[in-house]
């Protein structure tokens, strides 16, 4: 009579030995994706500053050159007008060679894409922090779990489906602002420093 209390703790401990096994997977595969989504969304949000930069360059050089190409215009009828000219066809294939580009690259609306994709990302990283956060405060069903992470994907999916493609500077700029250099590998000590203290591994 003694030996099966014995025998179903043995059982109750392997089983719970089992379902923390599992749930340390899927907790490890949740704290990559959130890893890369605060480098994909600092990225985003990067790009929307680069980009914005340089349309408000381009912009200021249209007025420039507008103002030059009228000056040369005034100058050609008070002083050397072939001079004058010349210079103002210059300028006036310069602008238009700008506004083809401005045409072709609409970096206004290139801007506002990466900033919505950037805001959208930042919706989804703070879910998959709430996620973490949960694992941690309590003991979560596995496939309730699964199914929250999967739901997550799809929604991740939809939003890389429309969002603007970044470059390598833009990755650059958003792992010199993050403070490290990784290429979508994450250590533990990496995440942790995106995460709060409370729910960090190394409190564990």
């Amino acid at each position: 009579m003694k030996v099966l209390p014995k025998r179903n703790g043995e059982k109750y401990m392997e089983q719970d030995s089992q379902y923390k096994s599992d749930l340390s997977v899927v907790e490890d595969q949740i704290r990559e994706i959130y890893g890369r989504i605060v480098y994909t969304h600092k990225t985003h949000e990067k790009s929307a500053d680069t980009t914005m930069k340089n349309w408000s360059r381009i912009k200021i050089w249209q007025i420039v050159i507008s103002t030059a190409v009228t000056s040369s215009l005034v100058a050609s009828l008070f002083g050397d007008a072939v001079y004058a000219t010349v210079i103002s066809a210059i300028l006036s294939a310069v602008s238009l060679g700008i506004n083809l580009f401005l045409k072709n690259y609409d970096l206004g609306k290139q801007a506002q894409q990466f900033s919505d994709s950037a805001n959208k990302l930042w919706v989804v990283r703070e879910k998959y922090l709430s996620l973490l956060t949960d694992i941690r405060v309590g003991t979560p069903d596995i496939v309730e779990l699964q199914k929250k992470r999967d739901d997550l994907q799809d929604e991740l999916s939809e939003i890389y489906k429309i969002a603007p493609r970044t470059n390598y500077k833009a990755y650059a700029e958003a792992s010199k602002s993050l403070k490290e250099m990784e290429e979508m590998t994450f250590s533990d000590e990496e995440i942790d420093k995106f995460l709060p203290r409370q729910i960090r591994k190394s409190n564990r």
